[in-house]
């Protein structure tokens, strides 16, 4: 059962890179748009439709980005991503911890920098969108550790009340 709690603080401001995203994701569904219009001879109502759609999807969307990122209240932490919302209770976490992110492409093994990973209690882990490379934290270490530092101390209070 989700925390009942409606107190959600993310406790860290947005960083500049997700407003480049969104500027990059305006420029691409206008150059998706254009060359729609220019490959199939769109008349003026087919115009009007397609940018009408593509600019509702780039509004969503650009909302999505801007409320991605971890929350936190008294009764847990919520992680909201660009397509899934997950809602813990603090009860529920084993480990808030730092994670060494690789990816492998074939033989080979690429890092990606320190995230967020949390434990569940039931033995699973879930992602965060708190990476230290990522559009909020890339130019702002400090801002990452002091993230992470009050998730852990959030926890380990909630845990230990």
């Amino acid at each position: 059962m989700p925390p009942s709690s409606e107190n959600w603080v993310r406790p860290y401001t947005v960083g500049t890179g997700r407003w480049l995203v969104i500027g990059w994701e305006a420029v691409a569904l206008v150059l998706l748009g254009w060359t729609s219009i220019d490959t199939f001879g769109l008349g003026w109502h087919a115009l009007r439709v397609m940018a009408s759609a593509l600019a509702v999807v780039w509004v969503l969307g650009s909302w999505r980005i801007l409320q991605m990122g971890a929350y936190l209240s008294p009764a847990g932490l919520r992680i909201q991503g660009l397509f899934r919302t997950r809602t813990l209770r603090w009860q529920e976490i084993a480990h808030v911890r730092l994670h060494k992110a690789t990816h492998r492409i074939g033989p080979w093994e690429i890092e990606s920098g320190m995230t967020v990973l949390i434990e569940r209690r039931d033995g699973g882990c879930v992602d965060t969108e708190l990476w230290a490379q990522g559009v909020d934290f890339h130019s702002r270490p400090k801002v990452f550790r002091a993230v992470y530092h009050e998730l852990r101390n959030r926890h380990l209070a909630a845990v230990n009340a």
